[in-house]
């Protein structure tokens, strides 16, 4: 009788280990990823009519391709520049999102360099955008300091300018000089992904635009589909 009773103990005990193991093991595979997205009109998805943009785009993927659920920190601002954002860097509920981020996109700039020569782009004036260069740069320094002081591990995806006159090639050198000063950078910070958008858009149609500077659904889905073979999301 007694031995009975071990038996059907040490099977109530590995029952019980199994099925712990199985929980344990299903809510790992069920774990919800956190995207935070940082940036301007182009990450709160302006232009896109179906209201996704692509970091709604990128979620979906997610979610088709990974078990479990995603949610998303949208603390884009349309017309925000860089130093705007390292304004948003000061915000605790910014960084609460930060720090429990599984990945973090960022894509700044557009304004600075519009800014920078004026409010547009014609004619341009290398002085003055060499100095909103120079601004941009020192902000972007703080930004990505404060997320890797917040969140030393979570892939950052930066994402590079794009060219929204790509006709004009003195417009296209700046748009490169700004993106080979990221990249620069970018190299004194471990789990950053630099992702080049400029080649994306060789013309001006409305395939891809909405407006001069804002790109549509058309657009928004080829630059998510760059940002999915740039990074292994894997």
């Amino acid at each position: 009788m007694k031995r009975h009773k071990k038996w059907w103990i040490s099977g109530l005990l590995v029952g019980t280990i199994i099925i712990g193991v199985l929980g344990f093991q299903s809510a790992l595979s069920d774990k919800e990823e956190k995207v935070v997205a940082l940036g301007d009109s182009l990450t709160f998805g302006v232009g896109d009519g179906t209201g996704n943009g692509y970091v709604e785009n990128l979620k979906q993927w997610l979610e088709r391709h990974h078990d479990g659920d995603t949610t998303v920190d949208n603390y884009a601002i349309p017309g925000q520049q860089s130093d705007g954002l390292l304004g948003q860097m000061n915000e605790a509920v910014v960084l609460k999102s930060i720090e429990n981020a599984d990945y973090i996109l960022l894509f700044i700039g557009t304004n600075d360099l519009i800014k920078s020569n004026g409010g547009d782009l014609a004619p341009l004036n290398k002085e003055q955008i060499a100095r909103g260069k120079k601004d941009y740069q020192a902000n972007i320094k703080e930004i990505l300091d404060t997320i890797r002081k917040e969140n030393p591990d979570a892939p950052v995806l930066f994402l590079g300018l794009y060219n929204p006159y790509p006709d004009q090639p003195e417009i296209n050198k700046v748009i490169t000089d700004w993106n080979d000063t990221s990249k620069e950078l970018l190299q004194s910070y471990e789990h950053i992904t630099f992702i080049k958008t400029n080649d994306l858009f060789q013309e001006k149609s409305t395939h891809y635009f909405s407006d001069e500077i804002h790109l549509n659904e058309e657009g928004y889905e080829r630059l998510t589909k760059r940002i999915i073979k740039a990074y292994d999301f894997q």
